[in-house]
């Protein structure tokens, strides 16, 4: 169905592509897989006609693509599902969906009734319950990534590009999916399908191609390779430890949370004890107020009763300026829309949470920002060919460090961390427990959601587990088990 040619593709003298090779056939799952930074998203973007090779050739059904562009790759049969919804705010379910799959002329009467009939069945046929009125505005982030993979579906292509596609998934909605590509699959479609979970691409992939350094690597059929080998061939070197979980002594308590409540947002009343040096997962379905109770400690949605200490005293946080100044760290779940500012440079991000530290009478001073985010470079070992460069010109791994580097940046007591490895490469994950190690032989308390449960049980002390807005219970580390977390977030234990 496709082929891509010794594929080249540079930005700014960086060589992104190398002379990558890679096919589709139908009925089958291509996995693509390598670090953050291999070139996947590249090879994707010229795929789906947003960027142009510098050289090679992009063959479909047979024929050269001179120029595609996104409007010959849909007329080609090229959807793409991307790890980052983009979805039309201010309008409903039901409207984004039929943006995606309506033709016709622009003055026309809407069949309302036929619309949200439409965007039911697709929502149906993989197992979301999301009502096709909703606005998107008031959806979750695994609501908003299931609304994407209906806009594909429902425009019937023959090739479906998936990055990263259950990035926010539970592991339910991850099953659901997975029948769903193979269905796909099935009926004749080719699916290309990029994935850090290996077990997600051994479960589905008929053949993967590993990509390094802009370069495809290798071929090969499943059967042909194991998980260890595969993680040998994305990094080229022995990953030693992607959870390099190390015994720190525990200090006084950090972050106390004192009967917190919030209405408006389901949560509480809450209480809990965080103490320096200590990783506390927060683990629960999605909707069981994670989230939610990060932003009333961080202020954003301040608790309408209940007490907040950090180190012994009241915070009293009001704001997220409350938060800073009371030495709370807060890295969003959502990288793209509050983690990092992507257009400003590594820089200008590194130092946002605490201007007044590179700032004299109101002016910035760019030496001293450049000095800081210097630092962090060196110490969060950050990929960047200068501290000028563009955010959104880094892979996600690194981008991710960036987001950390903007709140360590303000020497922080707590830090709040939710999906802290959401969407990046093994290699990539690697490093960040290692600084999340780091941090906690310093003495930070560490707040970790992730909806991953290996890494909960690997790197988490203990683990709170919330439902419905409250802690159903808290595990310590030896008795945190898959099968304890999962009964106390479905409220079969007390």
């Amino acid at each position: 169905m496709l082929e891509a040619v010794r594929i080249t593709k540079s930005f700014e003298g960086v060589r992104a592509l190398r002379g990558v090779s890679f096919d589709l056939r139908a009925g089958e799952v291509h996995a693509l897989v390598g670090e953050n930074g291999a070139g996947k998203s590249t090879l994707i973007r010229i795929v789906t006609g947003a960027e142009r090779a510098d050289s090679g050739d992009l063959i479909i059904d047979g024929a050269a693509v001179p120029h595609m562009d996104p409007g010959a790759a849909r007329s080609l049969g090229i959807a793409a599902i991307y790890q980052h919804p983009v979805l039309f705010p201010g309008l409903s379910v039901a409207e984004n969906i039929a943006l995606s799959l309506e033709r016709g002329r622009a003055w026309r009467r809407i069949d309302w009734r036929v619309r949200r009939r439409r965007a039911a069945e697709l929502l149906d046929q993989i197992g979301a319950g999301i009502d096709p009125d909703r606005d998107v505005d008031d959806l979750s982030m695994p609501e908003r990534q299931l609304v994407e993979i209906v806009k594909a579906i429902g425009a019937s292509a023959r090739m479906l590009i998936m990055d990263e596609p259950t990035a926010s998934l539970t592991d339910r909605e991850i099953d659901r999916l997975l029948a769903v590509v193979r269905r796909l699959r099935g009926s004749g479609a080719g699916i290309i399908y990029i994935s850090h979970k290996l077990e997600e691409v051994f479960a589905v992939a008929d053949r993967i191609t590993v990509l390094r350094d802009g370069e495809s690597i290798a071929t090969l059929g499943r059967g042909e390779v194991d998980a260890g080998a595969l993680v040998r061939l994305m990094v080229g070197r022995e990953l030693a430890a992607i959870y390099p979980k190390r015994s720190v002594p525990l200090g006084a308590p950090a972050l106390e949370l004192r009967g917190v409540s919030n209405r408006a947002r389901g949560v509480g009343p809450v209480s809990l004890t965080v103490r320096r040096g200590e990783i506390l997962g927060l683990a629960g379905l999605v909707g069981s107020g994670r989230t939610e109770l990060a932003e009333t400690i961080f202020g954003l949605t301040p608790c309408e009763a209940g007490d907040i200490l950090v180190n012994g005293s009241d915070a009293a946080i009001r704001s997220p300026a409350d938060a800073i100044r009371r030495g709370i760290g807060y890295v969003p779940e959502d990288r793209q829309q509050h983690g990092v500012i992507g257009d400003l440079s590594i820089a200008a991000n590194t130092t946002l949470s605490d201007l007044a530290a590179v700032s004299t009478r109101g002016l910035i001073n760019r030496a001293a920002e450049r000095d800081v985010a210097a630092q962090y470079v060196e110490r969060l070992r950050i990929r960047t060919p200068s501290v000028d460069a563009p955010v959104n010109r880094l892979s996600g791994g690194n981008q991710q460090k960036v987001a950390l580097a903007r709140w360590l940046s303000i020497n922080p007591a707590v830090l709040i961390l939710d999906e802290p490895t959401q969407g990046i490469d093994i290699a990539a994950k690697a490093d960040v427990h290692e600084i999340m190690e780091r941090l906690v032989e310093q003495g930070i308390a560490i707040v970790m959601i992730s909806s991953e449960l290996p890494e909960l049980l690997a790197m988490a002390d203990r683990t709170a587990v919330m439902r419905r807005g409250l802690i159903a219970g808290i595990l310590d580390r030896d008795a945190a088990t898959a099968q304890a977390v999962m009964a106390l977030a479905l409220g079969h234990a007390a």
